[in-house]
């Protein structure tokens, strides 16, 4: 019993010993490795054929087209042709909800891609809404707004709807906020439109907190990316390209 015991204690310590390392970490160094078309100079036929099957299946929910644009769009602060798109698609689908709100917001974090001038595919759809964000409804009292602007003033814009007009400075300060030309009445309700990720006060905009009278919309088909791609479907059955522009919503002075 004595002689196996030692043996085990003698096997332990030899492994224990084994185990720990003699070397030291004396350095970390890095370098970048360019990905570019000279990676397609040679194609791997066997990882071609391994994938085919299940590019044919990925094709066919990506590229079919859902509707044009008249420009290539990007996301920019503190206002851009893509941001202000998607609060005025917001806006636009809010009928499908029974609603009719005062403005919406988008977040320029939440769109992670661009739109190229031409046809839209339901790929680039989800290029640009890849989360499973839903579009959202609430109302907040105007002295919430207004803390609301200022927070999108601090982050140096957001996308906001139509009709919104924000002064900023370049330090994140709000100057003036207008609504249709008015402006907001601290004591007023407004009804907005947003994602639900916002909603909970996400993203550095903790005024949507104090937001009553919610309308969260759970089912998929309620998707960011669902309600964008319903909206060009629409557009493009009505034969129409669509079209955004930067027109002065944000604009940051000294």
């Amino acid at each position: 019993m004595r002689k196996n015991l030692f043996i085990s204690l003698m096997a332990s310590t030899m492994i224990f010993a084994a185990c720990v390392s003699h070397y030291q970490l004396t350095g970390v160094s890095r370098t970048r490795i360019l990905i570019d078309s000279s990676y397609d100079s040679q194609s791997d036929v066997a990882a071609i054929a391994f994938l085919k099957p299940y590019k044919q299946k990925v094709d066919s929910v990506m590229e079919p087209v859902v509707g044009q644009v008249a420009r290539s769009m990007a996301a920019v602060r503190p206002e851009s042709e893509l941001s202000n798109l998607l609060a005025d698609i917001f806006m636009y689908m809010a009928k499908e909800y029974s609603e009719t709100p005062d403005f919406a917001v988008y977040n320029m974090g939440g769109i992670r891609g661009a739109l190229t001038k031409g046809n839209v595919t339901y790929g680039d759809v989800l290029g640009v809404a890849p989360f499973e964000n839903k579009i959202c409804f609430l109302t907040m009292k105007g002295k919430d707004v207004l803390e609301l602007f200022s927070q999108i003033a601090m982050r140096g814009g957001e996308g906001v709807s139509k009709g919104v007009e924000l002064v900023i400075t370049k330090d994140g300060k709000l100057q003036s906020a207008l609504l249709y030309g008015r402006k907001i009445d601290p004591q007023a309700n407004y009804r907005i439109t947003t994602i639900d990720y916002l909603a909970q006060g996400n993203d550095g905009l903790s005024a949507f907190k104090n937001a009553t009278n919610l309308n969260f919309p759970k089912d998929e088909k309620n998707n960011s990316r669902n309600v964008i791609r319903d909206f060009f479907l629409e557009k493009m059955k009505q034969g129409l390209v669509v079209d955004s522009k930067v027109e002065g919503r944000i604009v940051v002075v000294n």
